[in-house]
């Protein structure tokens, strides 16, 4: 049976770290990491993650500000208040919740944020230091960050000779997921719905991550054995064993088969994502850190 990684020990290891941070931060410089978080509309699943954040940030330190704007506030509006933080020196960190409502251009909005300040790690110029191997210039998207800390932990920081595979191709997480393994030495296989004989690809991964969106699409004669698992897929489910009406939470890999192949395998839920506020937090103490001149500690 493989072990199961803890996801939020680990992320609450981490905003141990970043509160340790924030409050050397403030001694030394009487600046407190600010975050910026704007949320548009009346989606309900968006405003739990934005409060979640909210209170994650002021358990850390943090001066935390909430925009909640109606939904039908226009582009030139939205835009206008991300140039007002972006100008404003107490916030370090701005984050936008994603989905905007249809009528707005979320890219043009997170394109807006300085690279500086974007901590979901978005921004092209962010995205551009990762694919060219800046891990120290730059700010790395939150859900990539904290599965690579689960990776680190069981393999070390050099995964050299190790073959990784990564199924998803998205620019929120299989991009930069394969771009840091990449950087660890790994050798990388970025698969996703084209690649011929998905399941054999699989087989060859020392390292699996999956991130499709697929619930429990991967089972457990696509695993190698002693494999480490990462599930990034969070799926909701019918489950009539609970009652009628009744839902549960899986992910992208059938966990209870996998785990009698693989050595190491993350949990959904409670695996990679209490880790994404986490890395979030340790986006936004390394922005203001870096906003004094100050290097910023490593996650």
């Amino acid at each position: 049976m493989a072990k199961v990684i803890d996801g939020k020990a680990v992320a609450a290891g981490v905003v141990d770290q970043v509160s340790a941070a924030s409050k050397a931060l403030e001694a030394e410089t009487g600046v407190r990491p600010g975050l910026a978080v704007v949320i548009v509309g009346d989606d309900p699943a968006s405003h739990v993650y934005v409060s979640s954040k909210s209170r994650m940030a002021k358990q850390c330190g943090f001066k935390s500000v909430q925009h909640t704007l109606p939904a039908h506030t226009t582009q030139a509006e939205l835009e206008a208040l991300v140039d007002t933080l972006n100008a404003d020196r107490e916030i370090h960190g701005i984050l936008v919740q994603l989905p905007l409502p249809d009528h707005l251009d979320s890219d043009a909005v997170i394109q807006s944020i300085l690279p500086g300040k974007d901590v979901d790690g978005l921004h092209v110029v962010n995205a551009g230091k990762l694919m060219t191997g800046d891990l120290d210039g730059g700010l790395i998207s939150c859900t990539p960050a904290g599965a690579m800390l689960f990776v680190r932990q069981t393999h070390g920081a050099d995964l050299s000779g190790l073959n990784a595979v990564v199924i998803g191709r998205s620019n929120l997480f299989g991009k930069p997921m394969s771009a840091l393994l990449l950087a660890a030495n790994a050798t990388v296989t970025t698969a996703h719905s084209r690649t011929r004989d998905l399941p054999g690809v699989c087989r060859n991964a020392d390292i699996l991550v999956a991130a499709v969106g697929r619930p429990q699409m991967v089972r457990a004669d696509w695993v190698k054995p002693g494999a480490t698992v990462i599930d990034v897929g969070i799926n909701r489910i019918d489950a009539p064993e609970r009652g009628e009406g009744k839902t549960r939470l899986v992910g992208d890999v059938a966990f209870d088969e996998c785990a009698e192949v693989a050595s190491t395998i993350t949990p959904v839920p409670g695996g990679v994502g209490p880790m994404t506020i986490a890395m979030l937090m340790a986006n936004t103490v390394t922005a203001a850190m870096r906003a004094q001149g100050l290097k910023p500690p490593s996650f």
